[in-house]
């Protein structure tokens, strides 16, 4: 095998699907808290739903372009009628893992728990009086029934709506009708029955309650069967920044048209009526491959309501954020950052100074500007209310809105409008371009001139978000960045064309040759006979440039560790190609999320964090930041909180082999359980036995059922 060879790449939807088998899996473990395993499940649910959305979306797009043979295959080989046929075997599989899963053990804790999930049938007469009082109240006056005869068309379905195939018979004429029942997205997915306090919470699914009360809504129909289905639609906006003389209304208008994207996949009841299937595959204008039978609840991402709970004792304990030392025992944020630059370790350390940064800002007599990008916000973001106070109080405050943050279009549109009505001058990025990067500049009056405070992050500007996903955030006010954050917001605002940056990495325009040319270096020091090392932790790995430069450096004799959450393409430990690649994919109670990169022995070494991942997307046609962490103080404690942990893990923490498939490490009879998690929310502190694991295979628990998806 050569570093050209199509068997060295791993599928890319079947890497992702392999990702969210690993989700999956930690809705299997019983080490978790049981409303935690629940709320994976509920995760896998939503992965599962976006992934229909956006990628098999896209596949099918490819093939009604052009014929199948027409269309270049992936960089595995594979055209898109080949993936969508594997796709369906491994999404299956997986969904009959997680129906089992919930049926057979994750209901059967909840009720052992007192939070009974039942279904109408299984509630005694007294439960029944009382759910049909509570339907007659709280849910009938919400529904639709819709019949579907040559008088009433057949109805259009929403994206993720649930609903219900009615089938009735007229008494009197024995004619059978036909009907859809929307499940209300207004109402909650799990209708709670009033119980006594001894029996625990009592809850019935939306569409079993429904489906138990059927006669309220056809009176004088015998109710003959009713069966749960449920349509997934495309959902991706592509639009042609050229042709929109007004990007706002654009996006704004495609989020209202989304709703009508053609449809991609149908959840069914596995008894469902041959003939009621029939009518919803011809009526939604899809074939059988993509009709999935579940013997669980349709929507797994419903799960999150039961999730939330609150039930402390069913929840992983609390783990209260970290109150930053440097700036704590400074009254002025910005005297702390003049001291030396600030790292945040997010959600170890609070978020809570970052938001107060910002507030300071606006506050401050001596703050001039304020810049910033905003990806996404959040439906309740305090850094965009601080951001209007600036303006409000005079201060010149300019932001870059991605309006094309996926799934966040809506929210973004929003707080552009309160922006602008605040004074803020509001632009979309630059020019074909989705602006990924998280950069804050502040500009303020210091004596006689003027001083550049930049907080720079590999995660979003959102509150809610900072206390699930791991990022690193750096407040400097080194004087190069600050130049460089400047040229950054003039080249997005503006018709600035800057091809090259002192200490930024950029994309499109300096990123991609930046690593290349890192890469490069440790290559050339291997072949030199001299120490060389590369460290990558980043979500995806999809990029074939960068992957043939990494198996270069293999080759060369470089050892590179890639700590890769998602997706990842290429095939670690291939004999002459990438035997010295290590691949891990860490999932644990917080989503990682950050991206470090880290070039050269401890004595040699260069690190930086970034807010790309190796994707083309992010490489070519995003804007991108990738920054260095220059003191050795803080270079030392991401060492210590992110990079080492990864290589002690035996919990959480799953190594990709050479046939793409993942296995997940356990400790040994006489090791403590590490978890790299843990030790970073302990600052970097591990278990005192605690020893370096072994990456041989022999040393790893086998997990054979992650073979099933990416052989």
């Amino acid at each position: 095998m050569t570093i050209d060879d199509r068997a060295l790449w791993v599928n890319r939807e079947l890497s992702w699907l392999s990702f969210n088998e690993r989700v999956l899996d930690q809705a299997e473990d019983a080490r978790w808290p049981l409303l935690e395993r629940v709320k994976f499940l509920g995760i896998f649910g939503s992965n599962l739903d976006e992934f229909f959305m956006i990628r098999v979306s896209g596949l099918h797009e490819q093939l009604e372009a052009t014929s199948d043979v027409g269309i270049e295959p992936s960089a595995d080989g594979l055209s898109p009628k080949e993936q969508l046929a594997r796709i369906r075997e491994a999404v299956q599989r997986l969904v009959e893992r997680a129906s089992s899963l919930f049926l057979d053990e994750l209901a059967p804790a909840l009720n052992a728990s007192g939070i009974h999930l039942t279904n109408w049938s299984k509630l005694d007469s007294a439960k029944q009086k009382e759910a049909r009082a509570l339907f007659r109240q709280s849910v009938f006056p919400v529904l639709t029934p819709l019949a579907v005869d040559p008088v009433h068309p057949f109805p259009f379905l929403s994206n993720l709506s649930l609903s219900l195939a009615v089938e009735a018979e007229d008494p009197t004429t024995k004619a059978r009708r036909f009907a859809r029942v929307k499940v209300p997205e207004t109402l909650p997915r799990f209708i709670e029955i009033p119980s006594a306090a001894d029996e625990g919470s009592i809850f019935v699914p939306l569409e079993e309650l429904i489906a138990g009360n059927l006669d309220t809504l056809f009176p004088g129909m015998r109710i003959i069967s009713a069966y749960p289905f449920r349509v997934t639609r495309d959902m991706d906006i592509d639009i042609l920044e050229y042709e929109a003389d007004d990007l706002l209304a654009v996006v704004d208008r495609e989020i209202r048209k989304r709703r009508f994207g053609a449809a991609v996949r149908l959840e069914v009841a596995p008894d469902l009526p041959e003939r009621v299937r029939r009518l919803l595959l011809q009526k939604l204008e899809i074939d059988e491959d993509d009709a999935y039978a579940s013997r669980g609840p349709l929507g797994l991402s419903g799960l999150m309501a039961i999730a939330f709970r609150p039930r402390a004792e069913l929840h992983d304990a609390p783990l209260p954020p970290r109150a930053p030392t440097r700036l704590a025992s400074y009254a002025d944020p910005f005297a702390a950052i003049a001291a030396g630059d600030v790292l945040l370790h997010h959600p170890y350390d609070s978020f809570t100074p970052v938001l107060d940064f910002l507030r300071r800002a606006a506050e401050d007599a001596d703050v001039l500007g304020i810049k910033m990008t905003l990806y996404r916000a959040g439906a309740n973001s305090e850094a965009v209310r601080a951001l209007i106070r600036a303006a409000e109080r005079g201060k010149q405050v300019a932001v870059s809105i991605e309006l094309n943050a996926r799934f966040d279009e809506e929210n973004n549109i929003g707080w552009a409008r309160a922006l602008e009505r605040a004074g803020v001058h509001v632009f979309y990025g630059a020019s074909g371009l989705k602006t990924h990067a998280k950069v804050i500049l502040v500009v303020r009056r210091e004596g006689a001139g003027l001083r550049r405070y930049v907080h720079l992050s590999t995660g979003n500007y959102n509150a809610s978000t900072a206390k699930l996903y791991t990022d690193f955030g750096l407040f400097t006010a080194d004087a190069a960045i600050g130049e460089d954050v400047s040229e950054l917001f003039n080249a997005l605002s503006g018709f600035a064309h800057t091809s090259s940056y002192r200490k930024l990495a950029i994309a499109p325009v300096t990123l991609r040759e930046t690593l290349l040319a890192k890469i490069e270096e440790q290559t050339a020091r291997a072949l030199a006979h001299r120490p060389a090392k590369i460290f990558a932790k980043v979500n995806s790995l999809v990029d074939t440039e960068i992957a043939r430069a990494l198996c270069r450096a293999s080759i060369a004799g470089v050892n590179v560790d890639l700590v890769i959450r998602g997706v990842c393409c290429l095939r670690p430990g291939v004999p002459g190609v990438s035997e010295r690649v290590h691949v891990y994919s860490i999932i644990g109670r917080f989503l990682e999320h950050e991206r470090v990169f880290v070039f050269g022995p401890r004595e040699a070494e260069e690190m930086f964090l970034a807010s790309a991942d190796l994707m083309p997307r992010n490489l070519d046609r995003r804007v991108e930041i990738m920054f260095p962490v220059t003191q050795d103080a803080l270079r030392d404690r991401i060492r210590a909180e992110c990079v080492t942990p990864l290589t002690l893990d035996n919990s959480r923490v799953y190594e990709m082999n050479e046939s793409g498939t993942y296995t997940r490490r356990a400790p040994g009879a006489d090791e403590p359980m590490v978890d790299a998690q843990i030790a970073a929310s302990n600052g970097g502190t591990m278990p005192t036995a605690a020893r370096r694991i072994s990456l041989l295979p022999g040393d790893m628990t086998p997990r054979p059922q992650y073979a099933e998806i990416t052989s």
